[in-house]
Order: C-alpha cells, then sequence, then structure tokens
C-alpha cells in the first residue's frame, strides 16, 4: 500500500512537472496527416523554469513508444519512478531546460526494445542480454544483465518549427536476478556484483550508442547513455543511477564515463546498517518521535532518503495514521508543519505525505533552501 501511494505522488508531480498545460504554443503544422489534414505541434507551458514545456501533436501529448517495456513486470515501483525522475535530471545537466524542448522518446519503438532486452539467440539477434545458459545453478548461470531502457529526446525551435537536437537513454542493470527453474516453480536468485554491473552495463551501452547512430536522425546529434543500478524487489527504496556518458555528435563509440556517487537509504535504518550521516539519522529520530508524542493512532513513520556525493539531496517522508475526523487531521498537520522546520535537516527538498485508510490526508514540501513547509490538506465534498 505504501509503495502505491508513494507511485501516485510521483506520478501526480511528474504529470505536474512536464504537462504543465496552462498555455500551449503553436508551431509548425505542414505536416499532413492520414485524413489529408494538416497536423498541429504545440507545446506545453512552462509553470517553472526547473521544468521542460512537452510536444503536443494534434491535441495529444506525444508519449513515449516504448515506456513501461521491462524484462519482466517491474514490481519493484520505486525502480521505475528512480530511474525515470533520475534519468531526467541528468538530462538536465547537458540539456537547459531554458534551450530544449522535452518529447517522449519516439525513435526506438516497443517491438524494438523489447527485442534488445531480449536475450541473445538465433530468433533474437539483436537481444543485449547474454545467450542463455543450460545451467539453473546460481553459481554457473547466465543472469539478466538489462531490465529497463528509457529514451528522452530533446528539441530545439527555429521560428516555428522543432528539430531534435539530443537525445538521453537511461539503461537500467540488475543487482539481482530473478529466475524459475521450471515454469511454475519457486523464484530463485542470483546476486549480481557492483563489478558485474558495471563491466556488463558499460558493454551494453557501446552497443546501444553504436546502433543509435545507425538511424539517420541520430547520426549527428550529442547523445548521453547513463547507467542505472536496479535495487532488488524487496527494498523499500529505488536504486540509483551511477555513472553517464556524454557523446557528441557523430562518435559511435563511448571514451568516457563520469561517476554518478549517490545512495538511497530508508530512515530508521536498521540495525546493521550505516548510514552517511549521524545528523540526518538523529533529525529524522527527534522529528518521527516529536509526531508519535503529539498524536497516538500513528501506525508508522518513515523515510526514504537520497545522497549525492555524500551530501543529502532529497527526503521522502510518509505518515501513516489512524484519523477520523477532519479537525484532527487539520490540527496533525499544522502541527508537523512546526515540528519538520524545527527537526528535519536544513537545506534539502523534503515532502512529507500524511495518509490513512482512506487515502493521502495531507502533503506538506520544502524545496531546497527554504526554510518554511508549503502544507496542503485534502478535503472531500
Amino acid at each position: 500500500m505504501l509503495k502505491k501511494i508513494i507511485l501516485g505522488i510521483s506520478i501526480i508531480l511528474t504529470g505536474v512537472m512536464l504537462a504543465a498545460c496552462g498555455s500551449v504554443d503553436n508551431l509548425s503544422s505542414d505536416t499532413n496527416s492520414s485524413s489529408g489534414s494538416k497536423s498541429k505541434t504545440q507545446l506545453t507551458g512552462q509553470t517553472n523554469s526547473g521544468y521542460y514545456q512537452g510536444v503536443i501533436k494534434n491535441g495529444r501529448y506525444q508519449t513515449s513508444k516504448s515506456r513501461g517495456v521491462s524484462v519482466q513486470q517491474e514490481s519493484n515501483q520505486f525502480n521505475i519512478k528512480g530511474f525515470e525522475n533520475g534519468l531526467l535530471n541528468i538530462s538536465k545537466n547537458q540539456f537547459s531546460t531554458k534551450e530544449y524542448i522535452f518529447q517522449e522518446g519516439q525513435y526506438l519503438s516497443t517491438k524494438q526494445v523489447e527485442a534488445w532486452l531480449g536475450r541473445k539467440s538465433k530468433s533474437n539477434p539483436t537481444g543485449l542480454n547474454p545467450k542463455k545458459s543450460k545451467s539453473t545453478n546460481p553459481k554457473t548461470r547466465t543472469p539478466v544483465y538489462l531490465s529497463q531502457i528509457n529514451e528522452q529526446d530533446y528539441m530545439t525551435r527555429t521560428g516555428k518549427s522543432l528539430k531534435l537536437s539530443g537525445m538521453t537513454v537511461g539503461l537500467a542493470i540488475n543487482s539481482v536476478d530473478y529466475y524459475k527453474k521450471t515454469q511454475y516453480g519457486p523464484t530463485f536468485e542470483t546476486d549480481i556484483s557492483n563489478m558485474e554491473v558495471s563491466q556488463h552495463g558499460k558493454e551494453i551501452a557501446n552497443q546501444v550508442l553504436q546502433r543509435l547512430r545507425s538511424k539517420k536522425a541520430l547520426k549527428n546529434i550529442p547523445i548521453v547513455i547513463a547507467l542505472y543500478k536496479q535495487a532488488s524487489d524487496d527494498s523499500l527504496v529505488g536504486g540509483n543511477f551511477f555513472t553517464y556518458s556524454v557523446n557528441k555528435q557523430g562518435s559511435s563509440k563511448i571514451n568516457k564515463w563520469t561517476a554518478i556517487k549517490q545512495k538511497n537509504y530508508v530512515f530508521p535504518l536498521q540495525s546493521s546498517q550505516k548510514g552517511p550521516s549521524q545528523n540526518d539519522e538523529d533529525a529524522f529520530a527527534n522529528f518521527k518521535s516529536e509526531t508519535q508524542s503529539f498524536f497516538p493512532n500513528l501506525s508508522g513513520v518513515t523515510a526514504q532518503a537520497q545522497y549525492t556525493n555524500g551530501s543529502l539531496s532529497g527526503m521522502n517522508i510518509n505518515i501513516t495514521t489512524q484519523f477520523y475526523s477532519q479537525t484532527e487531521i487539520i490540527s496533525f498537520t499544522q502541527y508537523i508543519q512546526t515540528a519538520a522546520q524545527k527537526y528535519l535537516p536544513a537545506n534539502a527538498p523534503i515532502d512529507i505525505t500524511v495518509q490513512s485508510t482512506e487515502g493521502i490526508q495531507s502533503f506538506l514540501s520544502r524545496k531546497a533552501n527554504e526554510k518554511k513547509f508549503s502544507a496542503h490538506i485534502f478535503n472531500s465534498y
């Protein structure tokens, strides 16, 4: 339930970031549609300089041609959202939101991505995962390394026309390979070491870059390729990007990788786990204690924390309650607003979700370098 609700919020926020359709901008309309009429391309409004404008064609948002394709049904939804959002942040460092327009991937089809995610075989020569071994022994079998591919296209505007001017491709690499020895048998797992994740990820990335360059439209644009290490299925946080490469126009071989030092944690930490900051752990512990002492009907207070280069870069806190009245929700939210400002770490973006069995009750948020938390209480009519 926790995963589904947090995922729901992430989807809502992502939609706000990209779609923000307060206004649209008419662009070129010189492409003939199948009905004989001219198609129209528009842009979503940009509500914040930190977000990209998106592309609308014929009144519809341009969805990805291969969105949601993975090796198997992804059971850890945090991997999916972490993969997409993290890739977007990497893109912002290369393609400015002020100069570029975001378009969901249009150059890799569902069929093509499905083939690439498959194992290499006679019937699937383009598979990027290794051939299936006869052995089912975890120590000798060949695992599936590549799990997801995400394409993001970046456009520039010239007059009333849009031109593809850059691309980012994310490759999600498994840290654990799950498999069955028989169709309906139990699930087994093979751990994949960090060294293997990096080695195979980089090998696959080189193949992907070569294949992208074989497409006429992609020969002379910068292409960013980023590698993401997926978390295990039972993890309460998603995985993390650990390296990326910026490949200039025309280059079909990756010559340089840039490391990303990023890691995710769940607070409170398990007794055997060591976090990067005792101060942040103490701050969350104080906030949790204060919150639980204020209201007795709390089922739990947990947090997802992400650290980049050893410093806190973001935190999502989830509070599960047993509220029975709107006045309790209002009072509790107001109290959290004060306690969060007093106890939680400064200088990092923090979101707080208050939920019960009835759904989300309230939501609080503070951006990086801001002091006060904004709050919204959900009402019913």
